[in-house]
């Protein structure tokens, strides 16, 4: 009876919640068709005026908008950066002088994977968007996206700034992780990329409490906690949490095959692991303050809260503006495993289609984000790290020490190793020296330690059938918590069920009677 019951209710509460998704999207659609003071214009328009239109969408506040003071400007032995116009309009002056030809970028933007892509499915057309990668994972499965050219990845072309820069540690996950048998690289470019872990307040949680999966469950903390309102975060996050002991484990560690281990084990989507997740999300979801999606960085900034789970970006936000007001916030990778997540840049068929010319400027448009200058203006403005390394450019390189190295006369400093993400060996190059506390603070968030990298894992693409399980695990730890139900809530639930079968009958019956 309790299952019937919940499979009822569920199915109306499933359909309740994907209503304001829609409107949402439909919402975003029609509110950023001058994003980027350009009217939206047909393909009459477009060959008439000889302008190659692109539609780009790309997470909210995901660049870099111009307008900086001068005293923003950032100070580099290579010289001077600083963003005055916003990258749209830069980028479609620098596509004329380099190409030849007019571009305008209609520039539009969404809130979450999902939302891209319920926009998607009612018919909302671009040329360029920005997912993650499971979300790019879905999308190539699907057959929607169009490969990037040869010629995108020929580093003997000076303006070919992707290929020339992104990082060998990116590159080598680019050009191994599959699906379907091809790579992503084929499809996707990097463009920002991180690690989840838990924002904190050193004055009330301890480092060794901070660094697990396991806080979001500790009464200790109860109601001063907030976790992410997404499926695909919050079904890892409890993963980490349920298997802390198995991952922590010297047997698990030390295995050889101690990455697919990994992987396998916080992707899992077997019946009894779904299960035990809605479980424990259903205890996390009455001990911690709220799931959230934004309103975590605020809470944390006002103290609100006393930790919150966060992908690193949001973390440098939130620590830089609790310093700003002289409060001090850690930021800690837990001792289970962290996710490490891309967004990347993927070409729709239904937009570009076989316009050769809008390919060209879509594929153009990655590489002028990929500049070096570009790369550090769009860093800075929103604070997650690029994939791009900078290649032979040393001015990433550069921003990272203007941004944390000690200065001189600093005494409590320590050696801080980035040589995997911008070398292929180990030749100390890249090794910078910061304060101590930067080890747990905003570069441990950006620029990841070896240690912290050592234990991440991707979220992998779940097929449909999958996905739709897993969905509705979500919607009954949103919205329905069955072991929560008292006795006297299944009798309201079994006359609210009697009285609208009955409704339903008492109105078949008049109306086959006036038939009749």
């Amino acid at each position: 009876m309790k299952k019937l019951f919940l499979l009822f209710l569920a199915g109306i509460l499933s359909m309740s919640m994907q209503l304001p998704v829609t409107v949402r999207a439909e919402q975003q659609s029609a509110a950023s068709d001058n994003v980027s003071g350009n009217t939206a214009s047909d393909s009459s328009e477009q060959d008439s005026d000889d302008v190659i239109t692109l539609r780009v969408c790309n997470w909210e506040e995901y660049m870099d908008t111009g307008d900086w003071s001068e005293d923003e400007t950032i100070n580099l032995n290579s010289g001077d950066i600083i963003g005055k116009n916003s990258m749209i309009h830069d980028f479609e002056d620098w596509y004329l002088k380099t190409y030849g030809k007019k571009v305008r970028v209609e520039y539009s933007t969404f809130g979450t994977n999902e939302d891209l892509y319920n926009m998607l499915t009612l018919g909302d057309v671009y040329d360029l968007i920005c997912p993650s990668e499971y979300m790019i994972m879905k999308l190539m499965s699907e057959g929607q996206l169009l490969p990037l050219s040869e010629h995108f990845y020929d580093t003997g072309d000076e303006n070919n700034y992707y290929a020339r820069g992104i990082s060998p540690y990116i590159n080598q996950i680019f050009t191994t992780k599959k699906i379907n048998g091809e790579t992503w690289s084929k499809y996707a470019a990097g463009y920002m990329w991180g690690i989840t872990g838990i924002v904190y307040n050193p004055a009330y949680i301890s480092e060794e409490e901070a660094s697990t999966w396991t806080i979001f469950d500790n009464p200790k903390f109860k109601r001063q906690l907030t976790i992410k309102d997404n499926v695909r975060d919050s079904y890892f996050m409890a993963i980490g949490a349920l298997k802390s002991k198995e991952l922590t484990s010297p047997e698990f560690i030390n295995d050889p095959d101690y990455h697919q281990n990994l992987e396998n084990v916080m992707n899992d989507t077997t019946p009894g692991t779904i299960a035990a997740v809605q479980d424990y999300l259903q205890d996390v979801k009455d001990n911690v303050y709220s799931f959230e999606t934004d309103a975590g960085k605020s809470d944390m900034i006002t103290g609100k809260v006393l930790a919150n789970y966060q992908w690193s970006g949001d973390a440098v936000y939130t620590m830089d503006q609790a310093d700003e007001d002289n409060y001090t916030l850690d930021f800690a990778v837990p001792k289970e495993c962290t996710n490490i997540y891309f967004d990347g840049w993927v070409m729709l068929k239904k937009g570009i289609g076989k316009d050769a010319e809008k390919q060209k400027a879509a594929e153009a448009f990655i590489n002028f984000l990929s500049r070096p200058d570009n790369v550090i203006r769009n860093m800075y403005y929103i604070g997650y790290t690029s994939v791009i390394s900078g290649g032979e450019d040393p001015r990433i390189f550069e921003y990272l020490k203007w941004n944390y190295g000690a200065d001189a006369d600093e005494k409590d400093t320590v050696p801080y190793d980035v040589s995997y993400f911008f070398s292929r060996d180990d030749s100390g190059k890249y090794v910078l020296t910061v304060p101590r506390e930067q080890t747990k603070r905003q570069l441990s968030a950006q620029y990841p330690s070896q240690d912290a990298i050592s234990r991440s894992s991707i979220m992998i693409y779940f097929n449909p059938e999958k996905n739709s399980v897993i969905n509705q695990m979500w919607v009954n730890v949103r919205c329905f918590n069955i072991k929560k139900t008292p006795v006297w809530g299944w009798i309201l639930l079994a006359f609210a069920a009697a009285g609208i079968v009955w409704s339903c009958i008492h109105r078949f019956r008049r109306r086959s009677s006036k038939i009749q």
